[in-house]
């Protein structure tokens, strides 16, 4: 269950992303830096190392949301979907992506969908597992949400995105002010489809965003639910961007 906001820039992009999961789930760790393949790389974990979003030193984000309209599930041995990222994260074109998917046990995984920014070709690329098929698309580089939700995804996606959409109609649409603002509403009402998610069992746990600059990528993180975020805990890297 997860909300990714892209928002297009000429020269750069920023991104948002809220974490939903159950309450019974362990708090995730904030952001940290590791090398891999030779590339620096940033993002937060789950504490058995899995991530749900990534940025690295060429500037290129991933993020991966649960796909539950797939109901199909891995019976035995399944492997967590907070692998898939680590698995992609040092790489710098989709292509490159391609041949770290196909090394994943995709049989054990879940039913997903990875996300990946390349700002150097301004290249959107998607990718869907369903358990059967592994299928690449690409979107414009425009503005752009996806939404999952494990309460009832269609429902979510066609809520969050009406309130995505009344967003965009603001004066403010683009801005980091307003990226945040949407990310903490409760519109049309807090619950199970609001952007800020909150059930009885499951919330937004997590806030992360970034931006990225022809010279510069920050990423920050919030633990907890963002509308009672006051300020985000900053990792910032520049490492072979200057």
């Amino acid at each position: 269950m997860c909300t990714v906001t892209f928002i297009a820039r000429k020269r750069g992009y920023a991104l948002g992303m809220n974490r939903d999961e159950k309450l019974s789930r362990l708090t995730g760790r904030p952001p940290n830096k590791k090398i891999l393949d030779g590339h620096v790389i940033i993002s937060p974990s789950e504490p058995g190392g899995g991530t749900w979003i990534a940025l690295n030193d060429c500037r290129v984000s991933y993020a991966l949301i649960n796909w539950y309209s797939i109901t199909t599930r891995v019976v035995d041995n399944a492997v967590s979907r907070g692998e898939v990222v680590n698995s992609v994260s040092a790489a710098i074109s989709p292509d490159v992506a391609d041949i770290a998917l196909q090394r994943l046990p995709l049989y054990r995984i879940n039913p997903f969908r990875l996300v990946g920014i390349f700002p150097a070709t301004s290249e959107i690329v998607e990718w869907r597992w369903n358990l059967q098929k592994l299928i690449r698309k690409v979107h414009h580089w425009n503005t752009q949400q996806w939404i999952s939700s494990g309460f009832n995804e269609r429902t979510a996606q066609r809520v969050r995105g009406k309130t995505f959409q009344q967003a965009l109609d603001q004066r403010s649409a683009g801005g980091m002010d307003w990226l945040r603002r949407l990310h903490r509403s409760h519109l049309p009402q807090s619950g199970p489809f609001s952007t800020c998610m909150h059930r009885a069992d499951a919330a937004t746990v997590s806030y992360t965003e970034i931006i990225v600059l022809p010279r510069t990528a920050t990423m920050r993180y919030h633990a907890g639910p963002p509308c009672a975020a006051k300020q985000a805990h900053a990792e910032i890297f520049n490492s072979l961007l200057q």
